[in-house]
Order: C-alpha cells, then sequence, then structure tokens
C-alpha cells in the first residue's frame, strides 16, 4: 500500500498570552526565550495529535505564533479540528 504524500502546511495558532507577552520583549534574552517557548508549544500541540514519525516539523515563526509541517492531507485535517489552531494552510510554491 502506498504512503500518503506529504506536503508542507502553515499551521497559525489562536491567541496566546504568553506568547503576547514574550514577543512585547525585545532583548535577545526575550527573543532566545520566545523561541523556546513557541518550538515547544508547538512540538507538544503536533505530539498531542499526530502519531510519531509520521510529519516533519520544519521550523517555528515567532513573528505569528505558527510553524510549516510536512503532513499528509488527513494529518492537516486533524490540526484544523484543534481548538488551539486558527487556520492550516497548504503551501502555495510561486513558480
Amino acid at each position: 500500500m502506498a504512503k500518503p504524500q506529504q506536503e508542507v502546511y502553515f499551521v497559525f495558532m489562536n491567541l496566546d498570552p504568553v506568547y503576547e507577552r514574550l514577543r512585547a520583549d525585545r532583548s535577545k534574552q526575550g527573543s532566545a526565550t520566545l523561541d523556546a517557548y513557541l518550538s515547544q508549544k508547538h512540538d507538544k500541540l503536533l505530539a498531542k495529535l499526530l502519531p510519531p514519525d509520521t510529519y516533519w516539523k520544519k521550523s517555528s515563526l515567532a513573528i505569528v505564533d505558527g510553524f510549516a509541517v510536512e503532513i499528509t492531507d488527513a494529518q492537516a485535517s486533524v490540526l484544523r479540528s484543534a481548538k488551539e489552531v486558527r487556520v492550516v494552510e497548504k503551501n502555495q510554491e510561486l513558480a
């Protein structure tokens, strides 16, 4: 049986007061703290909703509280249904 096709999706999170507070700290230390917080937050969400070794998180995006992840269409639907998630969009590559 063929493995389902994986594509890159962008996942954007709902409002998070901790993210807003950390983002307001523009110092080097504040930036590192925000990056670590978001990476851990996004990793926990994926681990909670998707089976291990079925996805690949490519990056966390601090400016918008989101992340890029390589997943199947079915996994994107699972993420869309999560209460923590605002939007899940497939990457649109421009020619």
